[in-house]
Order: C-alpha cells, then sequence, then structure tokens
C-alpha cells in the first residue's frame, strides 16, 4: 500500500459528532442521524462526506486502548459558517500536510489497513503523526459495505 502526500488547506466542516471509543462504537448511529438531516446544510461544498476522529491526547496511539475515547465525526465541507442547522456544529481542520491511503473493500474490514499505516507504514517513513485531525474521505465511489467501495484515508503527519 502506497501513501501519497497531500497538503490540504484549512477546511470547514459542518456535522455531527459524538464522544466513542472502539469498544463503545456509535459510528452506524452517527451517521444514520447525520445522513437523516445533511439536506439541512445549504453552504455545503461538494458531495464528499467526511469521517472525522479528534483524538486530542497526543499519547492516544502509543498507549492504545479499545476503552480510551475520542470525539467522531460525521460531516460534509462549506464554504463557511453563516448558517448552521440546530444541534449540529461546525469544525475545522486546520492546513497541513496528510498521508492518503486509497482503500478499496468493506469498512468494517479497514482495520488490517489501518494497522499497516499505524504499525508499519508509519514508523517505516520520513514521518510522524501531528496532532490534527484524522479523517476517512467518501466520495463517488463510497458504497457503504459493498466490497467495491472505495474512500481515503487521511493522516495528518509532519516531518520527524
Amino acid at each position: 500500500m502506497k501513501a501519497t502526500i497531500k497538503k490540504l488547506g484549512e477546511t470547514k466542516l459542518v456535522g455531527n459528532n459524538v464522544k466513542m471509543s472502539f469498544a463503545n462504537n456509535k459510528t452506524a448511529v452517527l451517521w444514520q442521524n447525520f445522513m437523516q438531516r445533511r439536506k439541512e446544510i445549504i453552504n455545503s461544498v461538494g458531495l464528499e462526506l467526511y469521517s472525522v476522529e479528534l483524538y486530542n491526547d497526543p499519547e492516544f496511539f502509543k498507549s492504545f486502548s479499545l476503552t480510551r475515547e475520542f470525539e467522531k465525526w460525521a460531516a460534509i465541507k462549506v464554504n463557511n459558517f453563516d448558517f448552521i442547522p440546530e444541534n449540529m456544529n461546525k469544525l475545522t481542520i486546520p492546513s497541513g500536510e496528510y498521508a492518503v491511503f486509497h482503500y478499496k473493500g468493506k469498512p468494517s474490514e479497514a482495520q488490517a489497513t489501518y494497522q499497516f499505516i499505524y504499525g508499519q507504514w508509519l514508523p517505516n517513513s520520513v514521518y510522524q503523526l501531528d496532532d490534527r485531525p484524522h479523517f476517512a474521505l467518501m466520495g463517488e465511489n463510497y458504497k457503504g459495505e459493498d466490497p467495491e467501495s472505495e474512500e481515503e484515508f487521511w493522516i495528518p503527519i509532519k516531518e520527524k
């Protein structure tokens, strides 16, 4: 698996978020609720969906635990924050470099890909994790649990 290094400009998102852990995974409910209301976001840019994780702890991956909480977002990109639907929130992803990995397959089977990224690719690269949001970008080829589904995993990086 090969990474493409990309520079991301500041990105504004609107959506829903929840605190969760890998042991108490609330992703399905989060996305179900968001998808029912996403058309209320009238200032969206593009059709891509953003599945964002905010780990808010630089030690999150160093002492990994299935029960450690993080913040998960279901969101779409907007051109401004002038209108945010009731009970939705805003999130700004700061600009920075990302290692981008193309993934094809069922999202529920992506664990091996993430293990490769964090356990092999990152330690053997000239990069380390940066303290910015991680996200999956789901575009027109995203098909949910279809084995032909495609998405991109964006991992925030900086040089060691």
